[in-house]
């Protein structure tokens, strides 16, 4: 058994990260007798200069609904560079890290991340020190996971935009654009789309036809809907075209729905407007949903910490937390599949993808 273990948070934040911290710390210190030490501002805590703090009861008291993390969390770091638009994570000080760790008398590690703060986890596997994963990103996209916590806070959020979009897009028969999050996948603009009662859903994995999407507009204008509700994920792109960056230096996605605001405004005439929900998505107290993942994904690291598991992701599947291979877990990242059931019920109720061939589906 572990007398003492460290937690900490790495990517961007999410909400649900203070529900499994405080799961951690309760179950760890309650159930198992172990101490726990929380590593501040990621990996970058146990680097150089460490930066920790002693977790217990008093410490995780009343964070439950707290949006964010108490320990800070880094998306960028020493150890982190930006190759092509992707955050790259070269092998990091993985020495200097481990003896930090020694001094600190931390035994273990409960890594809270997306799937490249997990692959830095994985390199203390690979040395052999025990370290257990606990998956978090808000674009669902870990394949090894049905659901990541942050995932239907985020969905929430948008669904309310969407909501409150369509009353305003009625009442002036506009095209309304809500920009939602999404590098690679479109789960988040998916499922926000078919709860918000979207006309037109564009995500990385469909390339969408600006003729298409115009198509569509018109149809219902025939049909007598003069107003359009459009949910793209920041991803989105054209077909035979690049996503649109709103720093191309920094290659930092943003500004699609910008942009089909002045295309759809140009070829239509009709006025159109852009919502950008951007960090939004990300802040804010969690829902049930999440708080209840949040906390059953913290105890159950530990627990698998207590019986002696190590390089493994805690994972939910069938409704039940289970454990899965580090390693595994890292592998591939879950995207839409462009013929599965949300997208076939998408388009039996009459949304649009903008596909080239839609007509033809």
């Amino acid at each position: 058994m572990y007398k003492q273990i460290g937690i900490l948070t790495g990517g961007g934040d999410a909400p649900g990260l203070n529900a499994v911290i405080r799961a951690v710390v309760k179950t760890a210190v309650g159930e198992f007798g172990m101490k726990c030490i929380g590593i501040e501002d990621s990996f970058e805590g146990i680097l150089g200069e460490t930066h920790t703090v002693k977790l217990n009861r008093k410490a995780v008291s009343g964070i439950l609904p707290r949006g964010g993390t108490i320990l800070g969390t880094r998306n960028r770091g020493s150890f982190v560079k930006m190759v092509d638009g992707i955050c790259v994570f070269p092998e990091m000080p993985i020495e200097e890290a481990l003896e930090n760790l020694e001094k600190l008398e931390i035994e273990a590690l409960i890594v809270i991340g997306g799937e490249g703060t997990l692959a830095i986890a994985d390199q203390f596997r690979l040395k052999g020190f025990p370290v257990i994963g606990v998956p978090k990103t808000i674009d669902n996209d870990l394949s090894a996971t049905e659901l990541t916590f942050g995932f239907m806070t985020a969905i929430d959020i948008a669904t309310e935009a969407l909501d409150r979009l369509h009353t305003t897009a009625a009442s002036h028969d506009r095209v309304m654009i809500l920009e939602v999050m999404g590098r690679n996948t479109g789960w988040i603009a998916l499922h926000a789309g078919l709860a918000g009662s979207a006309d037109v859903i564009l995500i990385p994995e469909i390339p969408f036809s600006f003729d298409s999407m115009v198509a569509k507009i018109r149809q219902r204008e025939k049909s007598g809907s003069l107003f359009t509700n459009i949910v793209v994920a920041e991803g989105a792109s054209e077909v035979g075209t690049q996503p649109i960056y709103m720093d191309k230096e920094a290659l930092r996605l943003g500004g699609v729905g910008s942009h089909l605001r002045r295309r759809i405004e140009a070829e239509t005439g009709k006025e159109s407007r852009c919502v950008v929900l951007g960090h939004l998505q990300r802040g804010g107290s969690p829902n049930a949903f999440d708080r209840m993942l949040g906390t059953n994904f913290g105890a159950c690291a530990v627990r698998a910490l207590a019986n002696g598991q190590t390089g493994k992701m805690v994972a939910l599947k069938a409704g039940e937390v289970i454990t899965v291979p580090l390693a595994e877990a890292i592998t591939n990242i879950k995207t839409v599949s462009v013929d599965g059931q949300l997208v076939r019920t998408a388009r039996d109720i009459g949304i649009s993808f903008a596909a080239p061939n839609e007509s033809k589906l």
